[in-house]
């Protein structure tokens, strides 16, 4: 693999089916190098494999966000038109035959979470509304932006104070304008039907200090036919801003609500299954037994109910594999697998009769599997990555296990060789770490991996202490020793000496691994470890250190999650800046001797480009040998889905660069 071959990959996701089990839409999304830009459609399948999937949109824009009719013969969607300026459409399209497109609504903004009510009357949706001071297009005519959040920006959305997301049901008929659910300060989402159509469950918070709690709730709108709110109980609080709730699904007996809450007052936690009465608040947390991550990323999805509302299907990180498991809603068994395996589950769908579902391993990108709920043999609907596997022929990653230093567990890690690899010769490695850190590496497709590995590194990667995929004591280990509730070794401690062991072992596994010639890189918090390491220790030969982290103090004050790391850190900023400093990779720069390669985006909100400026400019300022560069127009998400042609020069910048400093 090399990098203009990141113009030929496609993805393949959100699986939804209809109601009857027997079609499912997803969608498909290919690079267009040429184009510098992705081209995204949703395609239809059946999922008795009697017909070959075929492509519905025509996919010169991005539509994305299936749903299907109560009926099953039509699909709502979203489509973003991507002329300048860019704009989006709600539409509707017939699937079982010839019908016009019709379009239910258009705007510069996005719609989200786009529903049908049951009886496939009316859409409900989610979408920001502009205030009126974004009236005028040219930035110099518009008033000042009044700040009164920390909330206040989104990567890859920009500013949110001025432009809230809310709540809207529109009639399907065209016969009404939308009308908006909610109002106020505060972002909402996920809306979600009751059974008998009169009902919105969302999440929001809405508290007066709902920007410093990071606690969203559970919510209940009642909504009339005509989409307006029902002046008798217009909102109805459901939780107690305790924890934070996500992904709403209501129970087919309409008096319960399955979500994905998360205890965020000291982060990370795993995220939970947590089944909510509708009347009472009463909540039962079904996955607690596990002691697993249940919100992965990507493939993070409302849970489903099954077997008629007896039991809720969701998605799991357990050791670098997402699988789908099905737990009784009353709590009265563990859960158990339904879809596991060495591979990683990317999205999926069921109702009670067919299970779809998509997924990758190290050595085929996603495709789309149908299955009947009860079990038996798994159906492959999709070979889209064929032709690309063909021409690109995958590198296979070894699984290892490394003791962690701490002594309370393996450190689950991965090598990839180059192709025709010969244990004679001797090799360049590069270490590469993941971000988060609560997310996990595993047994997926990554194309970067493969292209490292194809330009002849062995590549290897891990999930030490921080990581998800594994126990929450394991996740939690690194937060800051002086944090009053379960102090750890602070970020840089136990997954610090975890990486270097995983180094060490490397190395020992594999002797034609060259000692002198390491690399090491990641982004994000991968980025952030990149620079602690090198500013801890001389073993490695160069570094690209990307949207890292570098101060860990200005970043609670610049971030997109400002006034949150204090809640992960376990201490507060104001009061213990220290604390955040001592954890910072840039007090260390005086100590950094091995050349490093600085990435970021120039757009980026999650880690603002101030933070690889502090870094390239202390180490300019101190002589060290460091090459900088600034993406424009580009957030934090560069690697995965920055404009193509930014893709391939940021991966030739990253190979250039090490084969410079380690001749592969």
């Amino acid at each position: 693999m090399e990098p203009a071959d990141l113009g030929r990959l496609i993805t393949v996701g959100d699986p939804r089916l209809s109601p009857d089990g027997q079609l499912v839409a997803f969608v498909v999304t290919k690079a267009d190098l040429g184009a510098n830009r992705y081209h995204t459609a949703i395609w239809v399948a059946a999922t008795d494999g009697s017909s070959a999937p075929r492509q519905l949109t025509a996919g010169t824009d991005a539509d994305t966000g299936p749903a299907w009719s109560p009926d099953g013969r039509r699909l709502a969607f979203s489509r973003t038109i991507v002329a300048k300026p860019v704009h989006h459409r709600l539409l509707v399209m017939q699937v079982d035959g010839p019908g016009e497109l019709l379009t239910i609504a258009d705007d510069r903004e996005a719609f989200g979470g786009v529903t049908w009510s049951p009886d496939g009357t009316r859409l409900a949706y989610a979408h920001r509304v502009r205030d009126a001071r974004l009236a005028a297009d040219d930035e110099r005519d518009q008033p000042p932006r009044r700040i009164d959040s920390v909330s206040t920006r989104e990567d890859d959305v920009g500013w949110t104070v001025d432009r809230r997301r809310h709540l809207f049901v529109v009639p399907v008929d065209g016969t009404a304008a939308p009308r908006q659910v909610t109002d106020g300060p505060y972002e909402h989402d996920d809306p979600h039907w009751s059974p008998d159509g009169r009902s919105l469950a969302f999440t929001a918070a809405r508290d007066e200090d709902w920007d410093l709690r990071v606690a969203a709730d559970l919510w209940i709108a009642d909504v009339a036919d005509d989409g307006a709110v029902d002046g008798s109980a217009p909102l109805r609080r459901v939780t107690d801003a305790t924890l934070d709730h996500r992904r709403p699904a209501w129970s087919p007996d309409g008096n319960r609500v399955a979500v994905i809450a998360t205890d965020h007052r000291t982060i990370p936690h795993h995220a939970q299954v947590v089944v909510l009465d509708v009347a009472t608040g009463e909540a039962r947390t079904l996955t607690g037994a596990l002691d697993r991550h249940c919100s992965p990323t990507p493939g993070a999805r409302p849970p489903i109910w099954i077997d008629g509302g007896a039991a809720v299907l969701f998605a799991v990180e357990d050791h670098g594999n997402v699988a789908l498991l099905e737990v009784a809603a009353d709590g009265s068994g563990p859960a158990s697998p339904v879809v596991d395996g060495e591979r990683w589950v990317t999205g999926y769908d069921a109702i009670d009769v067919v299970l779809v579902f998509t997924a990758s391993t190290t050595t085929t990108p996603p495709e789309l599997f149908a299955r009947a709920t009860s079990g038996g043999p798994e159906r492959t609907i999709t070979a889209l990555q064929s032709a690309f596997l063909r021409a690109v022929p995958a590198l296979p990653a070894q699984p290892f296990g490394v003791t962690s230093p701490a002594g309370d567990g393996e450190v689950d890690a991965w090598m990839m060789r180059p192709p025709g690899f010969d244990p004679a010769k001797r090799y360049p490695m590069l270490l590469a770490v993941h971000g988060g850190p609560m997310s996990q590496y595993g047994n997926r497709w990554m194309d970067e991996m493969q292209l490292y590995a194809s330009a002849g590194y062995v590549v290897v990667y891990s999930n030490p202490h921080g990581s998800s995929g594994a126990s929450e004591a394991w996740l939690r280990a690194i937060r800051s020793p002086l944090a009053a509730v379960d102090p750890g070794t602070g970020w840089g401690g136990i997954d610090y000496d975890d990486l270097m062991a995983v180094v060490d072992a490397a190395l020992e596994r594999e002797p034609a691994i060259d000692p002198a010639r390491l690399g090491v890189l990641g982004g994000s918090y991968g980025g952030y470890m990149a620079s602690w390491i090198i500013g801890h220790t001389n073993r490695f030969a160069a570094a690209c250190s990307e949207r890292a982290v570098n101060n860990m103090l200005t970043l609670e004050f610049t971030s997109d999650l400002a006034a949150t790391f204090r809640f992960e850190v376990g201490v507060d900023p104001i009061e213990q800046p220290e604390e955040f400093l001592r954890q910072s990779p840039i007090t260390y720069a005086r100590d950094i001797e091995t050349p490093v390669l600085i990435l970021h985006s120039e757009n980026d909100l999650r880690c603002p480009v101030e933070q690889a400026d502090q870094l390239f400019v202390t180490l300019r300022m101190l002589g060290k040998d460091v090459e900088y560069w600034r993406f424009p127009d580009e957030g934090h998400e560069l690697s995965r889905s920055g404009a193509p042609k930014h893709r391939q020069q940021r991966a030739e910048l990253i190979l250039d660069y090490f084969a410079r400093h380690l001749h592969p």
